[in-house]
């Protein structure tokens, strides 16, 4: 599979944004904890948020791997100030699969302008994978839902000026896939608080929050898509976001990467320059070739979403891979560094610490290889 000339534009764009606005300032967003939305506003008018919306919700009506493929130079750069770009469109994926025209109207424009971040409270502090175990509920009173609960790594959830929120709307429902619905809510709004989360590992730049709902009404207009097919509706949203986090993987290890040889090929020990060392070679290829691979897996997986036939195996294998890439990809990079990777002055310290989420959020490594093994049992070969 080859890139169209427009995406190869695209990814050059992309690198070359990145590198202009990150590179001074990625040190600084990871040790404050947080993050200049003017940089987010400018990537707004260069067309780099929101390709996938289409044109008629203000959007760039490109497809997902598009957008895949911008994550995947804005990782290369930094992952922090990479996922507080592209994350503030994350849950309008949702809102355009199964919205009504006037949530799509009313939402996904402002997202593209620059205007609005949206949010997706999904994970609740005992309900991470498990996601029909969640117990934030949503009770139908008259023309409203009433919402009481909590949820737990919310991105942008300080920020966001819409917060998707998957609740239990239909507990007694035999069939537990069809329990949950998924509601828009308007923020700031009475009984909804949001707590930043300090302290994380890595993607710093990111805001991640804490929710608190007591007893937060939303109009039953704002219900997204239909009454207790959340699941389902969840289940297709992630076959589109997984894709991007793959390309954050890939992205990662590719700077990663990067760092390493630029590393080893000025540092000298034994009489020579590092990179003549054949071992340290060997570790080089391995690296690349990995990296090589996660990017044709989530190449396909993207291709497929956007040609209507998302391959959930496929996507789930991008995903996993490209997550265990970055991990092993960061940690090589950062042993060939030596003592020089273990202090901050280095950035492959901080992608070091970045590499691991990847790895989790959207559906752990082990969920991932469920989906995979799930999937192929069902073949006939």
């Amino acid at each position: 599979m080859e890139l169209t000339s427009e995406q190869v534009d695209i990814k050059k764009a992309a690198r070359e944004f990145a590198e202009g606005e990150f590179r001074e300032r990625a040190k600084e967003f990871d040790e404050k904890e947080e993050f200049d939305f003017s940089i987010w506003k400018k990537a707004c008018e260069y067309g780099f948020v929101g390709t996938f919306i289409k044109e008629e919700y203000g959007g760039h009506g490109l497809g997902y791997l598009e957008h895949s493929l911008i994550s995947e130079e804005f990782w290369r750069v930094d992952p922090g100030c990479g996922q507080a770009i592209l994350s503030c469109t994350f849950g309008s994926e949702m809102v355009q699969a199964f919205g009504t025209e006037e949530q799509k109207k009313k939402y996904l424009p402002p997202l593209v302008r620059g205007e609005a971040i949206i949010s997706f409270g999904i994970t609740e502090p005992d309900a991470g994978s498990d996601v029909i175990s969640i117990k934030t509920r949503a009770e139908k009173r008259k023309d409203k839902y009433i919402i009481n609960g909590s949820k737990m790594f919310i991105t942008n959830g300080c920020f966001a000026n819409y917060m998707l929120i998957l609740c239990l709307t239909n507990p007694d429902e035999k069939d537990p896939h069809r329990r949950h619905s998924v509601f828009l809510v308007e923020v700031p709004t009475s009984g909804f608080e949001a707590i930043k989360i300090h302290g994380k590992l890595g993607i710093r730049a990111s805001n991640t929050a804490e929710l608190a709902l007591n007893s937060v009404e939303v109009p039953e207009k704002n219900l997204i898509g239909t009454e207790g097919r959340g699941f389902y509706q969840l289940m297709d949203f992630f076959n589109k976001t997984r894709n991007h986090v793959a390309a954050q993987g890939v992205g990662l290890a590719q700077g990663a990467l990067e760092m390493a040889i630029a590393h080893i090929k000025k540092r000298k020990a034994f009489g020579g320059y590092l990179s003549q060392f054949q071992g340290l070679q060997f570790q080089i290829a391995e690296m690349a070739t990995r990296i090589e691979a996660a990017r044709s897996l989530y190449w396909r997986a993207a291709y497929s979403v956007d040609k209507g036939r998302p391959d959930p195996t496929l996507i789930s294998m991008a995903k996993w891979y490209a997550g265990e890439t970055a991990v092993y990809v960061a940690n090589q990079a950062l042993q060939l560094h030596g003592g020089y990777g273990y202090i901050s002055d280095y950035d492959i310290q901080r992608f070091y610490r970045d590499a691991k989420i990847v790895e989790i959020y959207e559906g752990s490594k082990e969920v991932e290889k469920v989906i995979i093994a799930n999937e192929l049992l069902k073949r006939v070969f």
